[in-house]
């Protein structure tokens, strides 16, 4: 399959020659990535009238596909001006594409095209036909799966757009097992430091070390000192939450330092991801006064564009939409002021006005000092608005996303194409990033029996 953002393959310096492809571009890439343009090198990237139309009828929204669309119309009317062509021929940008707008605006019907031409992803798919009758190389890139089904039925060639893309199989963990003789372990006890046994540890790795005696250590790779370090010590629970395995150990390690900004927490349900990013900003926020709020946000994705269709306030359309985190933070309330009280309890947290609950299409804009965010299910986001959040972070603020990568609500997104992975693999090598993939359920025994078995 080709890869729209592989090396250039029609660079002769590369030693490899191949024929000039023609790519036809489906609005949803677009939405995913408003640069899609420029990672085509040096080939031709056709927009057909339909993805124009689709891109206007998007440009009013306020959310991030508005958004994007908005960017991809303003980019599309500048490369007339600043390369003095016709985008109907055929522009040159600096990047090496070749870019096209096809006007098919009154399309006749082809033989051999089996397809009516009353919806604009048939129109789209017309375009690639006619291109190809008049003996060009098309390649469909479409995020929509039926698209590329009904192109590959036509003996059209299509692909998902791979750019933005990590690998989640091969993603980075966050801790590793290492196995070492006691001895190393009784010197990590001792003297709080051991040597490297392994090299190649990321930034705020956390390592197991286990010995064939069953002696075992769990540490932290400091990145200043070259060394692996004890981690924080908790002797008090966090709002009533002590970990119940050592990943949570380490994921709570990383929530309570305040040197690392960025957290991901990667896991399937009843892993503890949000809770525990919620028992540890409320010990940051109320009891150590090291950030003045928490802002817990989450994509709204069943509604396709925001919150705006449902009736009332926004925090009366916002609540059951938050209503997972509410019973977390009821549940964080009750363990930590006894039976009968946790309503009273968090009654006073919202009064409090440390607590703020936004939808993830209105942080963008925002300037978020001194915050702890907590993004919730952050696989449904895209790489774009993934970067959109965390550039809204000032000064002083740490964010946490947390999501599981295989419960994905996006239509256009998959495993490896998410946000939330991408920054996983972006971010690894950071100094301020801290990741731990959580594999056990701790809901209940239910819950985890239901995780393996189901």
């Amino acid at each position: 399959m080709i890869v729209a953002h592989e090396p250039n393959r029609n660079n002769p310096s590369e030693g490899k020659k191949t024929s000039r492809k023609t790519f036809v571009i489906d609005t949803n890439v677009f939405i995913h990535d408003p640069t899609a343009i420029q990672n085509f090198q040096d080939n031709d990237v056709v927009i057909p009238l339909a993805v124009l139309e689709e891109l206007d009828s998007l440009k009013r929204y306020t959310d991030e596909s508005g958004k994007n669309s908005r960017e991809v119309i303003r980019y599309i009317d500048s490369l007339k001006a600043e390369t003095m062509g016709d985008l109907h021929s055929g522009v040159v940008i600096p990047e090496g594409p070749k870019v096209r707008i096809l006007l098919n605006t009154k399309p006749e019907k082809i033989e051999g095209f089996p397809l009516p031409l009353d919806r604009s992803s048939n129109r789209f798919l017309f375009t690639a036909y006619l291109l190809k009758t008049q003996g060009e190389s098309v390649v469909i890139v479409s995020k929509d799966f039926v698209t590329r089904v009904k192109a590959e039925a036509m003996d059209l060639e299509s692909e998902d757009y791979e750019n933005l893309k990590s690998c989640y199989e091969g993603m980075y963990k966050g801790l590793r097992k290492i196995v070492v003789q006691k001895k190393d372990i009784d010197l990590f006890y001792k003297d709080g430091t051991v040597p490297l046994v392994e090299k190649d540890f990321h930034p705020n790795e956390y390592a197991l070390l286990a010995s064939p005696e069953n002696a075992s250590a769990v540490c932290k790779y400091s990145l200043k000192t070259k060394k692996l370090e004890p981690l924080l010590q908790m002797k008090n629970d966090v709002w009533g939450i002590q970990p119940l395995n050592v990943e949570q150990r380490c994921a709570m390690d990383l929530l309570m330092r305040d040197d690392i900004q960025l957290v991901t927490l990667i896991g399937p349900a009843g892993t503890g991801k949000t809770l525990m990013a919620l028992a540890c900003g409320m010990r940051k926020v109320f009891d150590e006064n090291v950030y003045s709020r928490i802002l817990i946000s989450r994509p709204i994705v069943p509604l396709g564009k925001d919150i705006g269709y449902l009736p009332g306030t926004k925090e009366e359309k916002l609540y059951h939409w938050m209503q997972p985190i509410y019973d977390n933070l009821e549940f964080l309330c009750t363990t930590t002021s006894g039976e009968g009280n946790g309503p009273a309890t968090l009654e006073f947290i919202m009064e409090s006005k440390k607590i703020e609950m936004e939808a993830v299409t209105y942080i963008r804009g925002r300037s978020l000092p001194k915050m702890y965010m907590i993004i919730d299910e952050a696989q449904n986001l895209t790489p774009h608005e993934v970067k959109t959040i965390i550039s809204r972070a000032g000064k002083g603020t740490k964010v946490i996303l947390t999501g599981d990568a295989t419960q994905i609500d996006n239509p256009y997104l998959d495993k490896n194409s998410n946000g939330l992975i991408y920054i996983v693999n972006k971010f690894r090598n950071q100094r301020i990033y801290g990741h731990m993939f959580l594999e056990r359920t701790e809901r209940s025994e239910l819950a985890s029996i239901a995780a393996d078995l189901l």
